[in-house]
């Protein structure tokens, strides 16, 4: 058995039908796309990829089917599809998902299409494993779907503590091999011991954390605010097909925003981290409810606005506005006295994460230094905001 070093959890043992599925080109692809992408223009050291992420997704898929005790072939299925489940993402990640959303109308984690008639669907198929159960496990559906893509899955398990150990925060340590082993199954979900209560906790809280510190960093959201952007310039001007786009690694959009005239200001930005400054970051009372979550059309017409009103360039402003602040993770199951209940009912420390992931949200309005004065009144104007709502 073939065994690779990984940085987290040391080595790793791949079985057969995972050697074959790494050696595609979609999976080799992944280790050019940044696990997380302009996180590291906030901690240097976060120069991680999916592809290594992609490895401890396995591992960490592949201990809990052991302790489970799961039947061979459901077991290979859902190893199979913790290894994949990443494939289906755009060049950067997270920072160009919305902008492929909008012209495929395709999440990241629906990768049928990925599967059939390709290169990994056959070695799929040639280790006797259906691609359309697998794509339905990446996507959370399936027998036990969950453990791939549910409230505390192995996705989350491995991103916290990689993400921790790369970037150098504390905040992402968590019990996974606690939580590993206290997973059971209940009338066909899972569920966690009662007596796990504390370790699931600690990893809600590390989200949160990590969420504060890390993943919502101001300087990522500038920075992935752009690339959506620049991104949607080349959709819309034809550089690239929506599906030739979607397989692109990060090098590769760099370079297609350099070559390309209207963007190539947003290529040398984000090289050169001469980012947008902030003009505008509201705290979430500070904010009225038609501009929390802004859809995207309705966040272009804003941002015409606000440079109608401010005498700049459309270009110069970017308005980010996150969706109402939540916490998946909170629906995790935990077993109590037999009964499958809801985490959040049974711990108050988890129901008030909501309330933790509301005070750190900021709605975000950016623009470049030198107009940064214009731009933050104007926007404080139209947007009906106080521009010291810090």
């Amino acid at each position: 058995m073939t065994t690779v070093k990984d940085s987290v959890h040391d080595y790793i043992e791949l079985c057969p039908t995972a050697e074959a599925l790494l050696d595609t080109a979609a999976m080799q692809r992944l280790r050019y796309v940044r696990q997380l992408s302009t996180v590291q223009l906030v901690y240097p050291s976060a120069n991680h990829t999916r592809f290594e992420h992609s490895l401890g997704v396995y591992h960490l898929a592949s201990r809990a089917v052991d302790q489970l005790g799961l039947e061979a072939e459901l077991a290979d299925r859902i190893r199979a599809a913790a290894l994949v489940h990443d494939v289906g993402h755009g060049p950067f990640g997270h920072q160009t998902e919305a902008a492929i959303e909008r012209h495929l109308g395709r999440h990241h984690d629906e990768i049928e299409w990925l599967l059939a008639d390709t290169e990994l669907g056959d070695v799929l198929e040639d280790c006797g494993l259906d691609p359309r159960e697998i794509a339905a496990t990446v996507d959370g559906r399936g027998p036990l779907g969950e453990l791939v893509s549910g409230s505390l899955d192995v996705d989350r398990m491995d991103y916290l503590v990689r993400d921790a150990h790369h970037t150098g925060v504390p905040y992402g340590t968590i019990d996974h091999s606690r939580l590993l082993y206290a997973l059971r199954v209940v009338d066909g979900e899972l569920a966690l011991e009662d007596s796990t209560v504390a370790t699931a906790e600690s990893a809600l809280i590390a989200r949160t954390l990590m969420n504060a510190t890390v993943y919502r960093h101001h300087v990522s959201r500038i920075a992935g605010a752009m690339l959506d952007r620049a991104s949607e310039r080349l959709l819309v001007d034809g550089v690239f097909d929506p599906e030739a786009f979607a397989r692109l690694t990060d090098a590769e959009l760099l370079a297609a925003f350099e070559g390309h005239d209207p963007t190539a200001e947003f290529a040398t930005r984000i090289r050169e981290r001469d980012l947008y400054k902030r003009a505008l970051w509201a705290r979430r009372e500070a904010v009225p409810e038609d501009v929390v979550g802004l859809e995207y059309d309705r966040t272009r017409t804003v941002e015409r606005e606000i440079a109608d009103v401010a005498d700049v360039k459309p270009n110069a402003v970017v308005v980010d506005s996150p969706s109402e602040p939540r916490s998946p993770e909170s629906r995790a199951k935990i077993l109590v006295d037999g009964d499958v209940r809801r985490l959040e009912e049974r711990s108050s420390l988890v129901a008030g994460l909501d309330a933790c992931a509301r005070e750190v949200w900021r709605l975000g309005v950016y623009a470049p230094e030198e107009h940064l004065e214009a731009v933050r009144e104007a926007a404080s104007s139209v947007l009906a905001v106080e521009p010291d709502a810090t």
